[in-house]
């Protein structure tokens, strides 16, 4: 099994015998300093290395978050869509398990996300749906004890 506590912060170095050494999160986003302000406000992370002026890295959760400055309307496929920082659904989307949902809503909503769905209750837990400042929609789950093993039959 690998041991991500002892990876090395370059993922180049990562053996890559492995099926999967790790994985990371790339966020396109239109302003690297705003979004870095909302997420090192949102979720404690703090900023690691700066690769270049289109690049952060942000570290702090299971997996290095990198922000990759886009300009709104730049294109972002080769069959020409562009990118839109307008609110948007999209299938995939991060989940933030949190140990107190109410705190973490809180510093969220603070640092400018959107609510767009109040707390809900379920047999596995608590989650909120918002949206950061550039339409990324995210979820905040607090799990029960049980977490997801309530839903097992």
């Amino acid at each position: 099994m690998l041991d991500v506590t002892s990876m090395p912060n370059n993922m180049t170095k990562v053996p890559m015998d492995l099926i999967t050494a790790s994985f990371i999160v790339n966020l396109d986003v239109p302003d690297i300093t705003t979004a870095a302000a909302f997420y090192t406000r949102a979720f404690a992370l703090h900023t690691g290395r700066r690769l270049g002026a289109g690049a952060l890295e942000l570290l702090g959760g299971p997996a290095p978050l990198y922000l990759l400055q886009n300009d709104a309307g730049s294109t972002a496929t080769e069959d020409g869509n562009v990118r839109d920082y307008e609110r948007h659904w999209t299938p995939v989307h991060l989940d933030w398990v949190v140990a107190d949902i109410d705190a973490a809503l809180a510093r969220a909503v603070a640092a400018g996300a959107t609510l767009e769905q109040a707390v809900r209750e379920h047999s596995w837990g608590r989650i909120a749906v918002l949206a950061d400042p550039f339409g990324h929609g995210f979820c905040l789950i607090q799990f029960s004890d049980a977490g997801y093993d309530a839903l097992l039959a």
